[in-house]
């Protein structure tokens, strides 16, 4: 049980996390699955909610560090459809990766698509 949970708590973390940045919109352009926006562009795929099989979100990772980093989680992968060449990874919320650094991935995600005025808000927040 704690094996099928945990992927989902940490996805509802990240979620919580990222809702809580200046100005972001959660959107489902896809049906079921969930993206969250900034100025309407996406900073953070996070799927279906309740997703068991597989599980992940995709973050736009231009720090060559975070980026690295990323693709060390297991089953982690450059975003499919292209965006990978532009930093984007998918991280599997099943690869043991804590909710903090998740989030911390989210941020750089959101620092790189948002306006400068709302990542100043966020810093002098």
């Amino acid at each position: 049980m704690a094996a099928t949970t945990a992927p989902l708590k940490a996805r509802a973390a990240v979620r919580s996390f990222a809702l809580g940045l200046p100005g972001a919109v959660e959107e489902f352009p896809w049906g079921d699955d969930a993206v969250v926006k900034v100025n309407k562009k996406i900073f953070v795929f996070l799927g279906a909610e309740g997703n068991t099989e597989a599980p992940g979100i995709s973050v736009k990772l231009k720090d060559e560090e975070a980026h690295g980093h990323a693709l060390t989680v297991p089953g982690a992968a450059p975003t499919g459809y292209g965006l990978g060449r532009s930093g984007w990874v998918s991280v599997p919320l099943t690869g043991g990766a804590p909710a903090e650094l998740l989030c911390d991935w989210v941020e750089e995600s959101y620092r790189t698509i948002a306006p400068k005025r709302l990542v100043a808000e966020l810093d002098a927040g």
